[in-house]
């Protein structure tokens, strides 16, 4: 472990030493693990089978990427293109929902042919599963695609089951404002000035694992917000991120324990 990831982890005992005298107050550890973009080190990321996957190992929730198509539909993924079986790409942001899902995609997971999933699909697969959905925003959204966001939620899910995640600030400023009891998540890497602002604001945090001091987390939890850890994926990582006792912690492996063999 690297000297600024000890230096890290001192910062998280002094942080539990505290709560254990009482100067925090003390909580029960029911740090929630999240699939990242589904079970993703086994299945093909933000898919059906992902989400599944995840839920049949054991998963507390997923988190996914969301995407708006060239006719304002929602759409899953994390880059702005998917890559096809047949050997093409098409970009999210320039075709139309029909045309993105009309052929499968590369799979170089399991012998299933997947085709790209919607936003709808994800809060269903979810709802079956009692499972947390972490649901960032990627891109710029304009107001009405926001409005999109929220009614696909309210129609097929439990908006108290849902956490909607920004590497922008201004999306979830724009959310609140009309929406104010929404759940909303700033994810970033370590201490900036937006995670610091989101923390003023309310805002929920999602955090880069190691790219903060653990003596924030505490802080934050003191002001109500919920804190999130990513993306821990070993044993070593996952003790760190429970040491800080975070609300969740997002992993691509099967609860970051151990690592199976990839297929």
């Amino acid at each position: 472990m690297k000297l600024y990831y000890r230096i890290f982890a001192f910062f998280a005992s002094i942080t539990l030493l505290l709560s254990s005298t009482g100067i925090y107050e003390k909580r029960e550890n029911k740090t929630v693990f999240i699939a990242h973009r589904g079970y993703c080190s086994h299945y093909l990321e933000n898919t059906e089978e992902a989400f599944q996957k995840a839920a049949e190992v054991g998963f507390g929730g997923c988190e996914t990427d969301v995407r708006i198509t060239s006719d304002g539909e929602l759409i899953l993924a994390h880059g702005g293109s998917y890559e096809y079986a047949d050997g093409t790409k098409l970009e999210v942001e320039k075709n139309t929902l029909a045309v993105l899902t009309a052929k499968p995609l590369k799979n170089d997971f399991t012998d299933t042919v997947l085709y790209p999933c919607t936003f709808k699909r994800y809060l269903e697969i979810l709802k079956e599963n009692d499972m947390v959905a972490f649901i960032e925003l990627k891109g710029e959204y304009p107001d009405e695609s926001l409005d999109k966001i929220i009614n696909t939620i309210n129609g097929t899910y439990d908006m108290k089951m849902c956490s909607i995640q920004s590497m922008q600030i201004e999306n979830l400023k724009k959310l609140k404002a009309k929406y104010p009891d929404l759940p909303l998540m700033f994810c970033g890497g370590g201490l900036s000035r937006d995670a610091i602002e989101a923390v003023k604001i309310g805002f929920d945090i999602d955090m880069k694992i190691y790219d903060f001091w653990p003596i924030f987390i505490s802080l934050a939890k003191l002001r109500g917000v919920k804190v999130a850890l990513w993306t821990a994926d070993t044993s070593a990582e996952v003790a760190f991120a429970l040491s800080c006792n975070p609300d969740y912690i997002e992993s691509d492996w099967l609860c970051g324990i151990t690592k199976p063999e990839k297929r």
